[in-house]
């Protein structure tokens, strides 16, 4: 019996601080998870610090994707942390026994990772050691973010020395892997690398015996995107950004991951999806409310229509159509009108100074102006049709149809390409104008990968004038 109240029954677990042990607590009649600690740990050691580390910041979280910490205590010599039992495999073991996840699947549990880790940072605690075997998942899907046993606090000082790399190798930032300070931001990349696992079924980097070498990559090149994404690909450009600044905050990954595939971007996006969407680089802080990107990922053909880089160009036979469908509605007019008794066929006197006059040129009839409303409304939709026809298949040419502001809000132009690059179809629907005077043209539109996965989003976009066309100015 362990500190006189805990009961051994199997070993179940094996991590770098020790074995954990399936126990039981005699007084609260209940089973525990119980980690010993290295062999014989003083009060002073490395070991016992972070197992006392884990058991205070763990402390401090209340919610359901957190294993709990239960107690702390010293037997014979030996250190325990006394945890909540959690019957279940961990993600790794859990992928390695059942291949990898659904999209669904996967976006169901790294979701609860996220509102765990949110909670964490909200109360001030970076993880730092985010990874697929510190979750845990139950056989009805439940998950629990275990072992803080690395994590920081951020009026801790301690494991904050200059150049201390903490974390597993495969799912260290950048950052940290150069020796900085591991920030809430690092948590976002290691659990968009952890997400990587679980679509792909193996880490983003190889570690084996070069650890040097994976840490190498992760700082050096450009990070590995899964081919098994689906409409999780914007998540996986927002997650593991080589910037800590163009990520998503926890709380966003968490908004995007709960919206599912039918609502699009969260409200902030990051950089680089937030203005492939639109607008998605600068992205609104949770407290200034949900908005969308501007340059979303907009659906490359009008309604019903598609665009991709396999199919020939539309916009010829778009505006073959349009000439067809205006002739139409010309001549139905033309006809209702012949249909109409013409007084001046019936009665001579009608055309006497006495009949209505007509209008001056400088007043435009109101026919004028229903047609000229129309052109304009062809106009609006008829050049965010051809952008989307455009950015599927060169987006360096597409990038030279936002204004310059809106190519800043966007991140820039290498940002943009990253968010498009991986689609190869945008299907439009629903196309019109929501403004007309204001340049507002609203769509629905579905974005295609080359694997058959994507997403869809609803977009406004709002034009300005450039000379006898248009400019994209962002998103209303």
């Amino acid at each position: 019996m362990i500190a006189g109240r805990y009961t051994l029954d199997r070993e179940i677990g094996r991590g770098g601080m020790g074995a954990v042990w399936l126990g039981r607590d005699e007084v609260l009649g209940r089973e525990v998870a119980l980690k010993r600690l290295g062999g014989l740990p003083s009060a002073g050691s490395p070991d016992f610090e972070r197992a006392e580390r884990e058991a205070k910041l763990a402390a401090r979280l209340n919610h359901p994707h957190v294993v709990a910490v239960f107690d702390l205590v010293e037997d014979d010599g030996e250190q325990w942390l006394v945890m909540e039992h959690v019957d279940g495999l961990n993600l790794s073991a859990l992928v390695k026994r059942d291949g990898p996840l659904t999209v669904d699947q996967a976006a169901t549990m790294i979701r609860q990772a996220a509102e765990a880790l949110t909670e964490a940072h909200a109360a001030g605690i970076v993880h730092r050691d985010v990874k697929p075997s510190n979750i845990l998942v139950t056989p009805t899907g439940q998950v629990k973010l275990t072992d803080f046993g690395i994590a920081r606090a951020e009026a801790d000082a301690s494991l904050t020395q200059t150049g201390l790399v903490t974390g597993s190798p495969a799912y260290l930032a950048p950052e940290v892997a150069t020796g900085r300070m591991a920030t809430d931001a690092s948590d976002v990349w290691a659990l968009g690398a952890t997400l990587y696992h679980a679509l792909e079924g193996f880490p983003p980097y190889v570690v084996d015996d070069n650890v040097l070498g994976a840490m190498y990559k992760i700082v050096n090149e450009e990070p590995p995107r899964p081919t098994h994404a689906g409409w999780l690909a914007p998540l996986m450009i927002a997650t593991m950004a080589k910037d800590p600044a163009d990520r998503w905050t926890m709380l966003q990954v968490q908004q995007f991951l709960t919206r599912g595939p039918q609502d699009g971007l969260p409200g902030p996006v990051p950089a680089a999806s937030t203005m492939a969407m639109s607008a998605p680089p600068t992205v609104p802080s949770p407290a200034e409310g949900h908005e969308t990107s501007v340059l979303a990922p907009v659906p490359a053909t009008p309604a019903g229509g598609r665009r991709s880089r396999r199919s020939g160009a539309l916009v010829p036979l778009l505006a073959v159509a349009c000439v067809v469908v205006l002739a139409l509605i010309v001549g139905a007019i033309v006809l209702a009108n012949r249909d109409t008794e013409d007084p001046a066929a019936t009665d001579p006197s009608a055309t006497d100074s006495a009949s209505t006059p007509e209008p001056s040129p400088s007043e435009p009839t109101e026919s004028d102006t229903s047609a000229g409303d129309a052109e304009r409304a062809e106009a609006l939709t008829g050049f965010v049709t051809d952008y989307l026809n455009t950015v599927v298949d060169d987006p360096s040419e597409a990038w030279e149809r936002l204004t310059p502001d809106f190519q800043k809000a966007s991140g820039g132009f290498g940002k943009y390409k990253k968010f498009w690059d991986p689609y190869v179809e945008a299907t439009i629907d629903n196309i019109g104008v929501a403004d007309l005077e204001a340049g507002i043209v609203s769509y629905s539109v579905r974005y295609t990968n080359e694997d058959g996965g994507g997403f869809g989003d609803n977009v406004e976009l709002q034009l300005e004038e450039s000379g006898d066309s248009f400019l994209i100015a962002g998103e209303a």
